[in-house]
């Protein structure tokens, strides 16, 4: 990441038993929470973020190499959090033609991995890349959709990727969103499940795109095949959503545009010597982030402290990992590595959500440290 990168997040600090808002100058973390910006949500809301982060005093906490190799969940040791806090973390699905295709095969297998080969031969003959171009609501797009349901191979998933209503979800709870460094959970009733490597825009209560950083939005690809209604088992669950390092504020070095071309890349390290890799490009999105927004915050919803959004990903694995015919599914021990030069390597360990760290640290108890710390 460019040293030159304007940086906000937080850190767990063991003398305040709570969080501190903290930014990154030459290599080293600076403590800039005060009484004017006690929370991450008040510096994103401002009318200009990176320029107070910019001038914000502030107190070194230590070099930033050595926070982000710092053990994540001893609360005796400050440690990297996710880089939100009061934001509402919502997501965007079917966003990209290739994991657009892989949605309706897990649909049409009924979330069992060994159907979904034979499905994926039938549907990619069938539609392929011929989605890839498409606007999502235009007149084309309509004439696909008539096609498709003529030929039987109409899905909910496609209604959300060439329709004119995006898929957007809540992912997580306010606060409860691991950093990087930390275990990501899986449910234990998955069986078949990966990691989805993803660009989150930072967004203001008055709908303004201010940051950018990086996510790991959990996918069960059983549970959500076998139900769309399952939606939030499959996705909601305790360390199922990962963000960080950082939020990069947008600033004259990195903007929009910056994002709609970032290619994210994801390393999948297995505990018997297992290695996948993949990408995610931005530039094969079907919907423009800001349209994505646009549908999610406005007059319509708005959303008080702010939300991160996750925008999809185009990121599928299909690559059998054990068995033939059984593709890709996580084991426990992975370690996941998401990585762009702009935003910097998100890496978390993946466990069970019954064995991950309890999320006990909720909006009540981030309150009431905020005034033992006379912050608010």
């Amino acid at each position: 990441m460019s040293t030159s990168a304007l940086l906000l997040g937080r850190m767990w600090s063991p003398s305040a038993q709570g969080h501190c808002v903290v930014t990154v100058r030459d290599g080293v973390v600076f403590d800039i929470t005060s009484r004017m910006a006690p929370l991450v949500a008040d510096i994103c809301e401002m009318d200009n973020p990176a320029s107070y982060v910019r001038g914000a005093e502030g107190r070194a906490v230590g070099a930033l190499n050595d926070l982000l190799a710092a053990p994540v969940g001893d609360i005796s040791e400050p440690h990297l959090l996710a880089p939100c806090d009061l934001q509402a973390i919502k997501a965007c699905g079917v966003t990209f033609a290739g994991s657009m295709v892989e949605r309706v095969i897990e649909e049409r297998a009924a979330g069992d991995p060994a159907k979904a080969e034979a499905i994926r031969g039938r549907i990619g003959a069938a539609i392929g890349d011929s989605l890839r171009d498409l606007v999502p609501g235009s007149t084309q797009a309509l004439q696909v959709k008539a096609a498709l349901i003529d030929e039987g191979l109409w899905s909910q998933y496609l209604e959300v990727g060439i329709g004119p209503d995006a898929e957007v979800f809540s992912k997580a709870q306010v606060l409860s969103s691991v950093g990087s460094g930390a275990q990501i959970g899986l449910h234990p009733v998955s069986k078949w499940n990966n990691p989805e490597p993803e660009v989150v825009l930072v967004v203001s209560p008055d709908g303004r795109i201010v940051g950018a950083s990086l996510g790991n939005d959990v996918n069960l690809r059983d549970v959500e095949g076998r139900s769309a209604l399952l939606l939030s088992k499959a996705k909601d669950n305790n360390a199922s959503c990962a963000i960080g390092p950082f939020i990069r504020l947008f600033d004259d070095g990195y903007s929009l545009d910056d994002v709609r071309g970032a290619e994210l890349r994801l390393r999948v390290e297995g505990p018997e010597g297992y290695v996948l890799e993949g990408r995610s490009a931005m530039a094969e999105i079907s919907r423009d982030p800001a349209d994505l927004v646009a549908q999610t915050i406005g007059r319509h919803h708005q959303y008080p402290d702010g939300l991160m959004l996750f925008l999809g990903t185009l990121f599928a694995p299909t690559e059998d990992r054990d068995a033939p015919g059984q593709g890709f599914t996580h084991k426990i021990g992975d370690m996941v590595s998401i990585s762009n030069p702009d935003l910097g390597e998100l890496r978390n360990t993946v466990a069970l959500s019954t064995q991950c760290p309890e999320w006990t640290f909720g909006p009540r108890a981030l309150m009431r440290n905020l005034a033992s710390r006379n912050l608010i």
